[in-house]
């Protein structure tokens, strides 16, 4: 049976991090595949206008566009480039719940982070997308520090 790991990226460079840890699991697993996600903060809780919201489709098909493009393809591309079965995904949402939903629907068996960078109030206040994510999770998820 294939493991499928799901490595969420969050465009910086701790997201190297995680893609050096999940490609040494990989390894160590032997038939494993490797999702790699990113997702864009969004909230679709706006009252807006029906022009502003055909904007609003657009600007979210560029920016999947502009995060493939920048930070998944990339990616992939060292993945394969180092031998590994990999593929990418960018989705807009809340980052925890898009990851678990990702994880799910591709039969992913773990997910691996790396630890926000946040601090300060923000993170007291509404929590972080790692700590979320570990909570509410349907499978493993791994954080690399």
């Amino acid at each position: 049976m294939t493991t499928k790991l799901v490595i969420g990226l969050d465009g910086a460079g701790s997201g190297d991090r995680a893609l050096s840890f999940a490609t040494d699991l990989a390894k160590r697993i032997g038939d494993c595949e490797l999702l790699v996600a990113y997702v864009i903060e969004w909230s679709p809780y706006s009252f807006q206008t029906a022009e502003e919201n055909a904007q609003r489709h657009k600007r979210r098909e560029e920016e999947i566009s502009t995060a493939m493009e920048r930070v998944v393809t990339p990616a992939v591309d060292a993945l394969k480039k180092a031998g590994m079965n990999a593929t990418g995904i960018v989705r807009h949402g809340d980052v925890a719940h898009t990851l678990n939903s990702i994880c799910e629907k591709e039969g992913g068996h773990q997910i691996i982070v790396c630890r926000s960078s946040e601090g300060g109030l923000t993170q007291r206040i509404f929590g972080s997308s790692t700590a979320n994510l570990v909570m509410s999770a349907s499978v493993p998820v791994t954080v690399i520090g």
